[in-house]
């Protein structure tokens, strides 16, 4: 049972005497009560205790009443809804952002586009007219597949829009500044949201704030006061005074000097300055270490105090400004010190007065001191004394408010109250702690965690105690302990063997992997799951928060765990208004704890203002300095240990009618005295601060300091003799971690060795061995921490007296940083523009103009032409130059039949008369005419190419290959001399066969022949397998397409036969696959006399049908060899064109939707594109290194990015018109045409000369092209092996002095050679040498090479030998291209984001640290400091154990922690190393490679999800692998800022089957996409596939699927 110490009267907070007794709780169930705001009218009953004496005496304290714990009460009932933990399942929001009106797009008609616009008219001629005026296509196209595809991307991107500008408008101006306060909170500067808290500006001062403001004026002082009463106003008061009186003297003439408030925290810097800033106005600054200040040199100092007048910053920065004569104490004329009562000891307010206030002699050049503090003192000791104490520390008079009654009515107290808890148990195990001691109780590493889990267990409860064991044995935790483990090993002089470290390390990992298994159950509401100490704090917050209040309340706690694990524990079982939140301090905490940033630390203060929170479980550092909102409640769940703990948290409940509850232990008398002693001592305090005479002297001075500081008279000083700075025992560790900060990367820290001898402590510094000063030893002290500073001491004297230290002991090592290194090199990902487009390859019109006599010939032929279906006859293209030979194309002529169309360019020119040229100038025009229902004029001069028929058996007779007798001269001649073929009645019907028809009044009807069907006549109804038609109703009606006037005016004979044959779908893109509707059969049954007999052989003809595919394709290899030209480059064509063609408008973006995709493009330039990005910076990596070996691998990296990033490439394709090649429209029935010859009748005639052609290309698409090209030029010998062509593609588009070569051997010629890979070996580098040939099968013509190659950053220079950063820079690179190189030919239909994502596993870190060891190269390193050999060790311990394990299983590798980095490095410097020594053999490095990676990624698909953390990658694998979809899709926009920043807000939605099912915003695109994803990730966690298809109505076939994941379809992400 619970009991509450209570009183029947409110008495005076200073402690006037009254009876008190102990009752047992009361009902109620009134927040109002709780909080004081209203009567308790409830009944009492005294229940005698034995302690009651004890309690007598605490009558400042105001009765507190919890309602009886009955069972079938309303307050029961109450109680329980509070405590109810359900688990509310919110189904994802499934808005529609469409207008419920939106129709779907348009379906195809029936009638032929060319009716359609003279169906109104039924002339002949109209009709006819019409025809002529058209293009012919078929009447009615099925959409197909894409055109699906495309048409719901359409209306996704619709309703996206319509989401999107709904979204837009939703966002008012008001909704933008709530947005400041939430969302974008996260994304505020410290400042910024200090800002938004609106910091008051001060109006009238009260009267007991003036009173000790003009104390202040007259002398030092120390204002005590209560939290919350106003100290940081008489500050500002003071500050106004004092930068009044410097503006008077700096108009004197006088010196300028500033003002410092300081403060103990980094918070407070931000806390405070704004509130100055909001009444002050004179220039202000505020600075802490995390702007980087430790840094900055002594002009930057100056600067800052020349522009300001007040300065707020931690007392740190001051100190070591003053230790560094950046400033003087004279150049300060105030020094404000807030939360004064730590100036003690090594504090810097402390230092501060030590180091230099005292030390001026001239104490009118000494500042002005005001200190704030609630309580003078913070320590449970002599109150007197201490208080004097502070004030020879500071030299300062103590002063508080005369009028005491007056501080009360401006200052809000809150009433009192003591809560009593039932007795708790001692501290003892758990049965997770008891099974933990027993296993693992001899780790005294583990001991403070068995400490505090017994103290959680006894204070909170069973529960919170197991939690705590999870806690400290996670992942990350463990790795602190693991740590904390061999950095005791490595300290430890004793010589223990490395079994020992090896076997704590095994425990503790058992330790971990037990706790992790270990079951805990949800915590029940009783004991022992909990303590009744937790249970009185439950039923306080219930009763509080059981119903939507504005209450806020902070529970105080000693422990960093304790917040952790009441704010974890109340998640559970606290009432659902209660939004709890944790505030502890920033510093690293013990296993178990978690780490927060001070970011996060003003992130939770700053919700809790606004709301967001309304309860915290909070530690010390919510007690004094921060500003956080009056509170209703707060409740010391642990005791205060000092008076100043308890008047600071008692300030936190400011709130009128506030409560401030003790809770103590039901007979615990150090409680009681606790709570007694509180009071007392702010009795004590009050009367002391009152009692002081207004005008006494100060009660210290200068001889009371001296004495004070006896205790450090054996410390050495060291004073500048230049500038008078001042290293001393307590600023000489901060200096030496100052200069060691400004060492090469990968310095570790200052290393402290401290022995015991003598009952004595020496101390030995061990600094990295890149410092110029190795060591420093200390002299003998009688304490750890001083034996430590001494020995720093001594070490900062050696740098100082080496010159490595300035005057101002700043280091005079600083590191290089490359000039480019802050360069804008990237492109924006969205940006594009629009550019010239060539669509025409210049050889057409370099060649035309004259009358030819001699031609060139390239033959078109089917490589297989029984795939098309009917007979075919090979086409000759006759031109004035000589065509290049170029690549066949693959045409789809059947539904799953395709053969290439091989181009045959003959080497040979042949003479060709006028006569015969006008032939075949008559031939070339009838196939447009006939065919494509085109007419052109007949000018020979400007036709671009001919036409003319190949005799069927070219290739059986030799002969023939002449190329004049290749042409099928009758036909030619026929066509020449006949329009077409004339039908008669008397025609026999054998001729009627295998001929090629028009409809003479509709051109889009075309047939071939079959055959004659003499059991039909004209006037017989339609067959049922006929291809639909307008008019069905007799045969004859079939073959005619006139209008109905003209019909009835048409006589035809009824004695003609009826033909069988099939309708011609006018397919002129035979790039792309066939449709659904294009595979059907078209059966016709036509009439001979209504029909056009074409003059062209059916198998001519059945072959010109080809020609606009394969002229289309054609022209596209001339215009990529065009580019190779441009570029003086010479590219396999099908390469050059796969390198430049774009074929939709986000071909880069990998895996997501293709949108705008153009179909029968062929292969786009993504995959040569990632290649070509890897030869690239393999490329500019070798040349960079050949031009600087002796450049350190940062200046490395920053040129290179110079020349690899996409800008650079971007302004080089520019400069050289790139854009005008690259191929980003698809088949276009209009522009395959000759140009040149003018138009006479058909689609397009009455246009005038064609303008130039632009496409939009964005500014990435272009540089990415440049790459692709890079990877065309090196594919196109990969039968070499060469990759000279590359090399030159490198230097074309990079452009820049630091990669000029043209061949491969280039890169050695320009190698000079360093000294040290030259000098002659030592017997130990010999020895290295040996025993890697013996290894690895190669012998080093430079051993000082490969020792190199091992050397650790530890040891820079290793016997004048570099570290290996130089060559795993270039080794990097080289490994990086031999496993793309393997990805790419081994997986040529995968696209480049799964070849990224399985390179991920083949280049990291922990593969190649697996490589190292399995080959022994970490036996070979050589490097400073056993943590590196233990961490080796031990990685390789455990590889070992894997591989063991594994049963063979390539991946072991993947089982295991994450490898030191040194192990992953060595590999790439290794082949570095062989890569230089070898004269730069590529092919040792492809050695190495199949030797020794290729066995384990000889299947890929063991990796898989190795790169599945990322989440958009996690999200498209989910949708596409686990549920099945297709249908999903990533769409991001912007949108503009109604608070009128520059910039807009970038929302993004993740949509399935069109519902919106998660959005993100963000200042990024990127960042957008990111977090839509995961919050769809959550959306659907669990859902197994048949729920996520009922929910989603997904009906995605598994085929779709295939398609989206290999790009095809694809899915939009």
């Amino acid at each position: 049972m619970v009991t509450i110490a209570s009183s029947t009267h409110e008495s005076d907070l200073l402690g006037l005497d009254f009876t008190l007794s102990v009752s047992s709780p009361v009902s109620s169930t009134h927040e109002a009560d709780i909080l004081g705001s209203g009567p308790l009218e409830s009944a009492k009953r005294v229940v005698s205790s034995p302690y009651d004496t004890d309690l007598k005496g605490l009558d400042f304290l105001e009765p507190v009443a919890l309602p009886l714990a009955t069972s079938n009460g309303p307050v029961q009932q109450n109680m329980d809804r509070s405590v109810r933990t359900a688990a509310h399942q919110f189904p994802p929001s499934r808005m529609d952002p469409c207008s419920p009106d939106f129709t779907e797009p348009a379906t195809a008609t029936l009638l032929p586009r060319h009716l359609l616009a003279s169906k109104a008219q039924h002339g002949l001629e109209d009709a006819l007219h019409a025809s002529e005026e058209s293009e012919p296509e078929f009447e009615y196209i099925k959409p197909t597949q894409q055109q699906k595809a495309m048409e719901t991307k359409k209306a996704d991107k619709q309703k996206f829009e319509t989401w999107r500008i709904q979204h837009a408008k939703n966002v008012t101006d008001e909704e933008i500044r709530l947005r400041g306060r939430t969302v974008a909170d996260e994304s505020l500067s410290i400042r910024e949201l200090m800002r938004k808290d609106q910091p008051n500006k001060i109006t009238s001062p009260r009267e007991y704030q003036l009173e000790l403001f003009e104390r202040a004026k007259q002398q030092n002082t120390i204002a005590v006061l209560d939290t919350g009463s106003g100290k940081t106003l008489i500050a500002v008061l003071l500050l106004r005074h004092i930068l009044d009186q410097e503006l008077e003297d700096r108009a004197a003439g006088k010196k300028h000097r500033i003002a410092f408030f300081l403060v103990d925290s980094v918070t407070l810097v931000f806390q405070q300055f704004e509130f100055l800033k909001a009444n002050l106005d004179q220039p202000i600054q505020c600075f802490c270490g995390e702007m980087g200040t430790d840094h900055w040199a002594k002009e930057i100092w100056l600067k800052q105090l020349k522009q300001n007048m007040i300065i707020i910053c931690t007392a740190e920065i001051l100190h070591q400004c003053l230790n560094r004569s950046f400033i003087s104490m004279d150049q300060i004329n105030l020094l404000i010190f807030d939360e004064a009562h730590h100036a003690k000891k090594n504090h810097p307010y402390a230092r501060i007065i030590k180091d230099h206030y005292i030390t001026v002699d001239d104490q009118s050049k000494r500042p002005r001191v005001f200190g704030m503090t609630a309580s003078p003192v913070d320590v449970r000791s002599d109150f007197g004394r201490s208080a004097k104490e502070l004030e020879v520390m500071l030299h300062c008079h103590i002063a508080t408010t005369a009028d005491l009654a007056l501080l009360r009515t401006s200052v809000s107290r809150p009433i009192e109250n003591v809560a009593e808890y039932e007795q708790l148990q001692y501290p003892y195990s758990t049965r997770l702690g008891q099974e933990m001691e027993s296993r693992y109780g001899h780790m005294e590493t583990l001991a403070k965690i068995f400490k505090s889990t017994k103290l959680a267990a006894s204070e909170l409860g069973e529960w919170c105690a197991d939690q705590l064991w999870l806690f400290a044995m996670a992942e990350k935790e463990a790795l602190k302990v693991e740590r904390k483990i061999e950095k005791a090993f490595t300290n430890d002089r004793s010589g223990k063997p490395v079994e020992v470290l090896d076997a704590e390390l095994n425990d503790l990992r058992e330790a971990q992997t037990f706790v992790k298994e270990w079951i805990i159950a949800e915590p029940a509401i009783d004991i022992p799951s909990l303590s009744s100490k937790v249970l009185t704090l439950r039923q306080y917050l219930g009763l509080i928060y059981e119903r939507p209040t504005d209450a806020r309340c902070i529970v105080f706690v000693d422990q960093r765990y304790t917040a952790r694990l009441l704010g974890h524990l109340f998640a559970r079982i606290g009432s659902p208004h209660l939004k709890s939140g944790i505030l502890i301090g920033t510093r690293p905490g013990d296993p178990g704890d978690v780490k927060v940033s001070f970011r996060q630390q003003m992130m939770t203060l700053h919700r809790f203002k606004k709301g967001d929170l309304n309860c915290l479980f909070a530690t010390s550092v919510a007690e004094e300095g921060l500003d956080i909102p009056d509170c209703n409640l707060v409740i010391r769940f642990d005791l205060y240990s000092t008076l100043i703990q308890y008047i600071q948290s008692r300030g936190r409940a400011r709130h009128a009618a506030s409560k401030y509850i003790h809770m103590i232990e039901n007979g615990n008398r150090k409680h009681i005295q606790a709570v007694r002693d509180v009071r007392e001592g702010e009795a004590v305090m009050r009367q002391f601060c009152e009692s002081l005479p207004a005008d006494r002297l100060l009660q210290g001075n200068d001889a009371d300091l001296d004495t004070a500081l006896i205790k450090e008279k054996n410390f050495r000083t060291f004073i500048d003799p230049v500038s008078g700075a001042k290293i001393t025992y307590a600023s000489s560790l901060v200096v030496l971690g100052h200069f060691v900060s400004y060492l090469d990367d990968g310095s570790s820290p200052p290393n402290f060795i401290v022995t015991a001898e003598h009952g004595q402590y020496t101390c030995e510094v061990v600094l990295p061995e890149n410092s110029p000063v190795h060591s420093a030893k200390g002299r003998p002290s009688a304490k750890k921490a001083i034996a430590k500073r001494s020995a720093a001491f001594e070490a900062c004297v050696l740098l100082r007296q080496g010159g490595h230290l300035d005057e101002h002991l700043v280091s005079t090592h600083h590191k290089h940083l490359p000039a480019m290194r802050n360069a804008h090199l990237a492109l924006s990902m969205n940006k594009s523009s629009s550019y010239d487009m060539e669509i025409k390859p210049r050889i057409w019109q370099d060649s035309r103009g004259s009358i030819p006599d001699a031609l060139y010939m390239t033959i078109l032929e089917l490589e297989e032409p029984e795939q098309l279906g009917r007979p075919s006859q090979p086409i000759a293209l006759l031109t004035r130059t000589l065509m290049p030979q170029l690549p066949g194309v693959l045409l789809h002529l059947q539904s799953n039949r395709t053969s290439n169309l091989l181009f045959t360019s003959l080497q040979d020119q042949f003479c060709i008369a006028k006569e015969q040229l006008s032939k075949l100038n008559a031939f070339t025009l009838r196939i447009y005419k006939d065919v494509f229902n085109k007419t052109f004029e007949v000018n020979e001069a400007a036709m671009s190419y001919w036409f003319a028929p190949v005799v069927i058996d070219f290739k059986n007779d030799i002969d023939k290959r002449v190329p004049a007798r290749l042409i099928d001269w009758p036909i030619v001649n026929y066509v020449h001399g006949n329009q077409c073929w004339t039908w008669s009645i008397d025609r026999p019907y054998d001729e009627l066969k295998n001929r090629y028809m028009v409809d003479k009044w509709d051109g889009s009807r075309r047939f071939w022949s079959i055959k004659v069907l003499p059991d039909l006549s004209p006037q017989d109804p339609v067959p049922e397998d006929a291809a639909p038609s307008r008019y069905m109703n007799t045969i004859i009606d079939y073959t005619v397409s006139l209008f109905s006037k003209s019909r009835q005016r048409a006589v035809w004979r009824q004695d003609q036969p009826v033909i069988f044959a099939h309708r011609i779908l006018h397919r002129l893109n035979w790039l792309d696959e066939y449709t659904e509707e294009e595979n059907k059969v078209k059966n016709a049954y036509v009439c001979p006399e209504p029909l056009h007999f074409s003059a062209l052989p059916a198998s001519v003809a059945a072959m010109a049908y080809l020609v606009p595919s394969a002229i289309s394709r054609m022209e596209s290899y001339l215009i990529a060899l065009e580019t190779c030209d441009l570029l003086n480059l010479q590219i396999r064509p099908d390469l050059a064109l796969e390198a430049i063609t774009k074929d939709s408008d986000n071909t880069h973006e990998h895996r997501h939707e293709q949108v705008h995709l153009q179909r029968g493009m062929g292969k786009n330039y993504e995959r040569l594109e990632f290649i070509g990005d890897c030869f690239l910076k393999m490329a500019t990596s070798i040349s960079i290194y050949c031009r600087a070996p002796h450049n350190d691998e940062y200046e490395y990296h920053v040129r290179r990015m110079t020349l690899i990033c996409n800008k650079n490439l971007f302004e080089t394709a520019i400069a050289k018109e790139l854009y005008k090649y690259i191929r980003s429209e698809g088949f276009s029935r209009r522009n395959w045409y000759p140009q040149g010859i003018k138009l006479l009748e058909g689609k397009g005639h009455k246009k005038g000369e064609e303008e130039n052609h632009k496409h939009q290309l964005g500014d990435k698409t272009i540089a990415d092209v440049c790459e692709a090209l890079i990877g065309a030029a090196l594919l196109s010998y990969s039968n070499n092996g060469s990759m000279d062509m590359a090399v030159r593609a490198v230097t074309a588009f990079v452009s820049h002095i630091d990669h000029t070569a043209s061949h491969w051997a280039d890169y050695y010629k320009i190698y000079n050679k360093p000294t040290y890979q030259l000098a002659p070996a030592t017997a130990v580098q010999s020895n290295l040498a040996l025993q890697i040939e013996q290894k690895m099968g190669y012998r080093f013509k430079y051993p000082r090479l490969l020792m190199s190659a091992f050397v650790h950053p530890s040891l820079p220079s290793f016997g004048g030998i570099p570290c290996y950063q130089r060559l795993e820079f270039l080794g990097d690179s080289l490994l990086d291209m031999a496993c793309v190189n393997f990805l790419f030919y081994r997986h040529p239909d995968r696209d480049p984001q799964w070849l990224t994502e399985h390179k991920m596993a083949m280049v990291s870190n922990k593969f190649l640290a697996a490589v190292s060891v399995k080959l022994g190269f970490h036996k070979h390193l050589r490097f400073s400091g056993q943590v590196v050999e233990f961490q080796n060790r031990d990685y390789a311990m455990e590889l070992q154990d894997a591989e063991r394990d594994s049963n063979g299983a390539r991946d072991y590798w993947t089982l295991t922690k994450n490898p030191p980095k040194c192990l992953s490095d060595i590999v790439e410097s290794y082949l570095g190393a062989i890569f230089v020594d070898s004269e730069f053999d590529y092919g040792q490095i492809e050695r190495f490679f199949n030797e020794h990676i290729r066995w384990f990624f000889e299947d890929m698909s063991i990796y898989d999800t190795f790169a599945n953390n990322h989440p958009v990658t996690h999200l498209h694998n989910l949708l596409t692998l686990s549920y099945g979809c297709s249908s999903y899709r990533i769409m991001a926009s912007s949108i503009p800022n109604a608070a009128g920043t520059d910039t807009d807000h970038q929302v993004a939605v993740v949509m399935i089957h069109g519902e919106v099912i998660a959005s993100g915003t963000a200042a990024s695109s990127k960042s957008a996409k990111v977090k839509a994803s995961e919050k769809a990730l959550e959306t659907l966690q669990g859902l197994a596939p048949f729920e996520f298809r009922a929910k989603f109505g997904c009906v995605c076939t598994e085929g779709e699927v295939q398609k989206a994941r290999i790009g095809e379809c694809g899915a939009a992400i």
